[in-house]
């Protein structure tokens, strides 16, 4: 069965969502904490954080609010945006992250994160693995690099990763259904990764798609915070 991973993405301590990555496109759904607490009452065990000013401002920024949350929920977090030093990955877990997603990093510096990877070990990183127009974005969605999505899961697969979070940015935000060919294509050429798919999940239809087309895990968050799923039938389905 599918993994299913509730998405809080942070902005001035605020639950927001972004379209495409846009931060002049924002919509905010009110308290982090709140929220996550929602999601652990459903049942739900595990939590996508994204500090999207960390993301913008290339440091750790909402610290505070990933704290709050791994101190008063039992939600395994991971946790990504503005990890870009040692100073930043050790915050991250010392605010109470069980994991944390690292992308841009990888691309900029593949030295660093070969030593994350070898320090924390595989299961502690997730590989962010942003894509527009077949390029891995960095920076909080602001660059394109060089680097295509095939060749770059490739090096690191090599090197151990085995989570890997893909997220189709001109699908995310945009309730428009998810990127399942991508999906279908990377699982092709890495079957052994722990895939998780984010952006564009629009129902609890696209989420059986993806569960249909043998993706293990999925991020979801504005079709929820816009009343297009139901928490209670969404942890109905998936436990039946």
């Amino acid at each position: 069965m599918i993994e299913l991973i509730p998405a809080i993405d942070i902005i001035d301590g605020q639950c927001v969502r972004l379209t495409k990555g846009d931060y002049d496109q924002k919509t905010v759904y009110g308290n982090p904490l709140d929220m996550a607490k929602e999601f652990e009452a459903i049942g739900f065990k595990r939590l996508h954080i994204v500090d999207l000013d960390g993301a913008k401002s290339k440091h750790i920024v909402n610290e505070a609010v990933l704290k709050s949350i791994t101190t008063e929920t039992q939600l395994t977090i991971d946790f990504g945006g503005g990890i870009k030093t040692d100073e930043d990955i050790e915050k991250a877990f010392a605010a109470g992250a069980s994991m944390v997603t690292v992308g841009s990093i990888a691309v900029t510096q593949p030295d660093l994160f070969m030593g994350w990877l070898a320090k924390y070990g595989t299961e502690r990183i997730i590989l962010g693995a942003d894509v527009r127009q077949s390029k891995i974005s960095i920076n909080g969605w602001k660059e394109d690099s060089t680097e295509d999505l095939l060749p770059f899961l490739q090096k690191y697969v090599d090197a151990g990763v085995k989570n890997v979070l893909c997220t189709e940015i001109s699908k995310d935000g945009t309730l428009t259904g998810p990127a399942i060919e991508l999906y279908k294509k990377v699982m092709k050429t890495y079957p052994q990764l722990h895939l998780i798919a984010s952006g564009g999940v629009s129902s609890i239809d696209d989420i059986k798609a993806l569960e249909a087309a043998g993706i293990p895990a999925v991020v979801f968050g504005k079709a929820f915070y816009e009343g297009k799923i139901n928490l209670n039938e969404l942890w109905d389905w998936q436990n039946a």
